[in-house]
């Protein structure tokens, strides 16, 4: 695959990649330097894109409980006695 630089920097992104990466027009694209010195396109994917990815099976989770302050206590362990 193959493609040229504009004089205004642009390029287009040869078909097979636009495929393969599932980019329609409109669609966002970061650039990356890796360590290796080699270039590399991702797509970026809108946050609304996630909803639904993980699925949960189980009673519904309170904030509290997501508190990772709080992972792995019980509702009565979480209660602080005070030394006077």
């Amino acid at each position: 695959m193959k493609s040229s630089l504009t004089t205004k920097g642009q390029t287009t992104v040869p078909k097979e990649v636009r495929d393969f990466l599932k980019l329609k027009p409109g669609s966002n694209i970061k650039w990356f330097v890796n360590l290796f010195g080699h270039v590399e396109i991702r797509p970026t994917i809108p946050i609304s894109a996630l909803k639904g990815m993980l699925k949960y099976s189980g009673p519904p989770i309170s904030i509290e409980d997501m508190d990772p302050a709080n992972f792995g206590r019980t509702r009565a362990k979480r209660k602080v006695s005070r030394a006077k």
